[in-house]
């Protein structure tokens, strides 16, 4: 279905002063470790500012990674209240095929709001063990290692905790995720078309993967902000946005780095408590950050391995931006944030549109792939007038990069990107590829010398694969 619009207002309307938003978009621009593509803020239901960084747009769904897991959490919600899972049963009572392989007590005490609060009892993360010991079925896997303590007294952030809280719901309800959640959440949320990435199983894997638009993450934020009711119809239990935001475990130096506040405050159910509010959160800053304290939510897609300093800013600039009372006066300071949100683009990358000579000696090599850092890949350059195409090969793989323009190319196919670069000497092609449904970007420069091509992840993939998997997984298992 077609989403409906949400309702706007201006900031001052919604007692947001513009001046603290402008102050938040300063300090991403002087952050160079932090590459914002997204930004939404909701205050008393309205959306207040909104703005993309080009060459990434509204309409594209961008990978959340573990904030996918804020959707899984819903699904349980749902599926609770239709009484087919129970938060109290051991986890092994959807599975009783396992019942003669799962003899260890601690697995065989493990309840599913343990895995919903990722305290399996384990103490670190063990994907690749639950992958190594039954990549057919993981759920196997996962209950085949011992925890190191009694469920429900200690946290690891463990992606097979959310894997089989998905993979039951998947179970009891006979469908995939984005089935089941499509007319009890996302249709009547007015969120379109998502995509998730699935197993060998065929399930969607429930703790990443997901891909959906920063309006779709508005739309969660909002319908927790407002314990499940949207526009006037409950579609989330009574009382299960405050069950999911509770603290259920202790994190408090669980990850190893005293630093991150925001990693010490607890874990509910696939939401983390955070010094203001609780929020889903992905890998390189993917946020829904819901604020009931100022009535406000904020939806964000990033790349930055400094998470923790994006919050920092949010906590900084935006929360003394919401006022308690409307603000009058304000239509210049509004219009000046409008503006600037519409513009909003991320620099290209610098080098010539034209090799500055040896034209006929780029147009005629081939470069190879140096390092070990990734598969192999080949690059050649065609020329047609004054346009360069660099070909990109990997495997039996092909991209056809458009370079040489002054801002951001984006092409379509065979999946989504935006190049920019060119010729930074005589000899050096560089060139930024970003991925556009992802958070990734590669950096990739040929050298006339040698031939080599030297590539380097600005957010390296948390999944490998080749380059052309970099998309929605549009009806892929």
């Amino acid at each position: 279905m077609s989403a409906s619009a949400l309702p706007t207002g201006s900031p001052a309307s919604q007692g947001v002063d513009a001046s603290g938003v402008h102050a938040f978009l300063d300090a991403l621009e002087a952050a160079p470790e932090i590459e914002p593509h997204s930004l939404m803020i909701m205050r008393h239901g309205h959306l207040v500012a909104s703005g993309w960084w080009a060459p990434y747009t509204p309409a594209r769904p961008h990978l959340l990674y573990s904030l996918s897991k804020s959707f899984t959490g819903t699904a349980a919600a749902l599926a609770e209240a239709e009484g087919l899972l129970d938060f109290d049963a051991p986890v092994i009572s959807y599975f009783p095929e396992f019942e003669a392989d799962i003899t260890d007590p601690r697995s065989r005490a493990m309840l599913v709001r343990h895995v919903a609060s990722m305290s399996s009892g384990h103490e670190r993360e063990t994907v690749e063990e639950t992958y190594g010991l039954d990549r057919a079925e993981p759920v196997r896997g996962f209950l085949l290692l011992p925890p190191d303590r009694d469920p429900g007294t200690v946290f690891a952030y463990n992606q097979p905790t959310t894997y089989t809280l998905g993979a039951i719901v998947q179970r009891v309800t006979g469908q995939r995720l984005t089935d089941y959640l499509r007319p009890r959440l996302l249709d009547p949320l007015g969120i379109g078309e998502v995509f998730w990435q699935r197993d060998r199983a065929g399930r969607e894997i429930g703790y990443s993967g997901l891909h959906a638009t920063t309006d779709a993450i508005a739309r969660l934020g909002e319908l927790y902000l407002r314990d499940g009711v949207w526009e006037g119809k409950r579609l989330l239990p009574e009382g299960w946005a405050a069950r999911a935001a509770h603290p259920h475990i202790a994190t408090a130096g669980a990850m190893g780095d005293a630093d991150r506040q925001d990693w010490d405050r607890g874990y509910g159910y696939q939401f983390w408590t955070s010094r203001h509010g609780y929020r889903g959160d992905g890998a390189y800053g993917q946020y829904c950050l819901v604020l009931p304290e100022h009535d406000a939510v904020i939806a964000t897609t990033t790349a930055t391995e400094r998470m923790q300093d994006y919050l920092d800013l949010v906590w900084k600039h935006l929360l003394p931006a919401f006022g308690p009372e409307p603000l009058t006066g304000r239509e210049t300071a509004d219009a000046a944030l409008r503006e600037r949100l519409a513009g909003l683009a991320l620099p290209p990358a610098p080098g010539a549109p034209v090799p500055p000579g040896q034209a006929e000696d780029w147009a005629a090599a081939e470069f190879g792939s140096a390092g070990a850092d990734g598969p192999a890949l080949s690059a050649a350059l065609a020329r047609d007038a004054d346009a360069w195409t660099l070909g990109l090969t990997e495997g039996e793989a092909r991209l056809d990069l458009p370079i040489g323009r002054a801002d951001w190319t984006v092409a379509e196919g065979p999946l989504p990107t935006a190049v920019s670069g060119g010729w930074t000497d005589a000899g050096t092609l560089a060139v930024e590829v970003a991925f556009l449904e992802t958070p990734h970007r590669l950096a990739l420069t040929c050298s006339l010398a040698d031939r080599t091509l030297t590539r380097g992840w600005r957010t390296q993939p948390l999944r490998p694969g080749p380059l052309t998997s970099l998309r929605a997984p549009r009806g892929s298992v």
